[in-house]
C-alpha cells in the first residue's frame, strides 16, 4: 500500500495565498491569482482554498486557462450550486463539485458570472493598456487572436484602447467555431459567424478587424495541464479530455470547409492530431480544395509520420516553441517520459517537410516576444540548461521567418505584412543588434529600439 508524498511547493504556494489574503483590505474582496500548475505547486482543492480563507471568494486560474479551482465562497458569490452542475453532458464530465475545480467543456457552467468579476471594465481596461505597453516593448507591430472572446460591451474597450491613435498595432481576430455553434447549432453557424464578422471587418486603416472566411476550432485538451490526447496515453494513468470530440469536429470542420473558410484547429497530443488529420483527409475527399491553408495550431505532440501526412494534406504548422523550453524537463519527469517530452514541437521535421512553419506564444502560455520565441526554436534550452530534441533545432533565419513572414503566410497576409518589400504596409522593428551577428543564445536578449507602424516612428519608451 502506497503513502502519498507531499509536494515540497505545496506549503509555500499556500502560505502566499494566505500572505496575498492579509493584504486584502474588504472581507468580501475576491483572492484572484493565475499560475497555478500542480506539478510546480502540488495539489490543490476547495478544501485547501477554504483553509485560506472561509469567507473570502477565492479563485485560482490555471496555468493553461483552461482550468479554475474555486472555494467555497467562490462557488457561492457565483450563484452556482451542485445541480446546476449535474445532466450537463460532457461539462459535467469536466468539473468536480466537491474540488470546486473545472476544467475544459466544465467551464461553461461558471465561466460566465466569473467573467463579471474578472473581467470587470476596470479590471480589462487596466489589462489592454498594459498588453498594448507589453506588446509594443516587444517590437509587436501585428498581432492574431483565434477564436476571440467577444461581448458588444468588451468591443467598446477593444475599440477605445486597441483602436487609439496611438496604438502601434494591428489587433486581428478569427470568430470562434466552439462558442458560436454552442450557442447557436451547426445551422445557424455560418451566418452567426458573418455576423460577428461584420462587427468590425477588415479595411484599409482599421487597426480592429475580424478576418474574412477563418474560423477557430478545438480538438483536445491543453498541454499546460497534460489534458491533450495522446496515442500512448500518460505514464502515471491519467487521461486525456476532447475540448471538442472528433465526431463533432468533423461536423463543424465539414461546415466551414465546404464554405471555404480556413480553418486553425487547436490541438496538442498525437491522437488528437491524428484525428484532425483523418478529419482534413476526408474533407478533402469529399470536396477538393487548393491552396486551403488549414492551420495545425500548438502542435505540441505529434510523430514523424503525422509531420509527413500534414505536408500531403496541404497543412501549415503554427507552433509554440516554448512548450519545450517550458515544460520538457517537468514533463520527461512525469506524464510523458524523456522520448515524447523532448520530441515536443517537431519544428525541423516540419521544415525538413517543406511545410510552412509559424510560431505564435499564446500570450499567456508564453512570452508574447518575438525574438523569445525565436530563441526558443533556435535553442530548445530548459531551466535546466540541457538541450531537448536537439536534432529538432531550427536555423536562425527559419526561426525569424516563423516570426513574420511565415506568421503573415499562416493569416492569408503575406502580400500585406511580414516582409519589408515595396506595395506593403510600412510596418516594421527596429533592433539594436543583427540577430544574424549574435552568438544564437543571445538571440532573445537582442535590444528593441522601438517599432515603425503605418509609416510612423513608435520608439519604446524605458522607464
Amino acid at each position: 500500500m502506497g503513502t502519498a508524498r507531499r509536494h515540497p511547493q505545496g506549503g509555500r504556494q499556500r502560505r502566499r495565498l494566505k500572505a496575498a489574503d492579509a493584504k486584502l483590505d474588504k472581507p468580501d474582496a475576491w483572492l484572484l491569482t493565475w499560475g497555478y500548475h500542480a506539478l510546480w505547486h502540488g495539489k490543490l482543492d476547495r478544501a485547501a482554498l477554504d483553509a485560506i480563507n472561509p469567507t473570502r471568494p477565492i479563485a485560482v486560474w490555471h496555468r493553461s486557462c483552461h482550468e479554475f479551482y474555486l472555494n467555497t465562497p467562490a462557488l457561492a458569490a457565483l450563484g452556482l450550486t451542485e445541480a446546476m452542475t449535474q445532466n450537463q453532458g460532457r461539462a459535467s464530465t469536466q468539473a468536480n463539485w466537491r474540488e470546486g475545480h473545472f476544467w475544459e467543456d466544465g467551464l461553461n457552467l461558471m465561466i460566465t458570472p466569473m467573467l463579471k468579476v474578472l473581467a470587470t471594465p476596470e479590471r480589462l481596461a487596466f489589462g489592454l493598456k498594459q498588453m498594448v505597453s507589453y506588446l509594443h516593448a516587444n517590437g509587436v507591430t501585428a498581432y492574431m487572436e483565434p477564436g476571440a472572446l467577444y461581448t458588444p460591451d468588451m468591443w467598446k474597450l477593444y475599440e477605445q484602447i486597441l483602436g487609439a491613435p496611438e496604438t502601434p498595432m494591428y489587433s486581428t481576430f478569427i470568430a470562434d467555431g466552439r462558442g458560436i455553434v454552442d450557442r447557436v447549432g451547426l445551422d445557424g453557424a455560418l451566418d452567426a459567424v458573418e455576423e460577428q464578422i461584420a462587427v468590425a471587418p477588415e479595411a484599409p486603416g482599421r487597426k480592429l478587424m475580424f478576418f474574412p472566411g477563418q474560423i477557430k476550432l478545438f480538438a483536445d485538451g491543453a498541454i499546460i495541464s497534460q489534458l491533450m490526447q495522446m496515442k500512448d496515453g500518460y505514464l502515471d494513468g491519467h487521461q486525456g479530455e476532447w475540448i471538442i470530440p472528433p465526431d463533432e469536429l468533423e461536423r463543424r470542420a465539414r461546415l466551414f470547409w465546404n464554405a471555404g473558410y480556413q480553418i486553425h484547429t487547436h490541438v496538442n497530443g498525437d491522437l488528437g492530431l491524428e484525428k484532425l488529420l483523418d478529419i482534413l483527409e476526408k474533407l478533402n475527399a469529399e470536396h477538393p480544395r487548393t491552396d486551403h491553408r488549414s492551420v495545425i495550431v500548438h502542435f505540441a505532440n505529434s510523430t514523424e509520420d503525422q509531420v509527413a501526412r500534414i505536408k500531403r494534406l496541404g497543412a501549415l504548422v503554427s507552433a509554440n516553441p516554448y512548450y519545450t523550453t517550458g515544460f520538457a524537463d517537468k514533463y520527461s519527469a512525469v506524464g510523458l517520459g524523456p522520448e515524447r517530452a523532448d520530441a515536443m514541437v517537431r519544428a525541423k521535421s516540419v521544415l525538413d517537410q517543406g511545410v510552412p512553419l509559424s510560431y505564435h506564444s499564446d500570450l499567456p502560455m508564453a512570452p508574447s516576444a518575438p525574438l523569445y520565441l525565436a530563441w526558443c526554436g533556435v535553442n530548445r534550452l530548459t531551466p535546466s540548461g540541457r538541450v531537448a530534441g536537439p536534432e529538432q533545432r531550427v536555423s536562425v533565419d527559419a526561426a525569424l521567418r516563423a516570426i513574420t513572414i511565415e506568421a503573415a503566410y499562416s493569416w492569408r497576409h503575406e502580400d500585406q505584412l511580414g516582409s519589408i518589400a515595396p506595395g506593403k504596409i510600412a510596418n516594421f522593428t527596429v533592433l539594436e543588434q543583427d540577430p544574424y551577428a549574435v552568438p544564437p543564445e543571445q538571440l532573445k536578449d537582442v535590444p528593441i529600439w522601438g517599432t515603425v507602424f503605418e509609416g510612423r516612428v513608435f520608439p519604446v519608451v524605458r522607464a
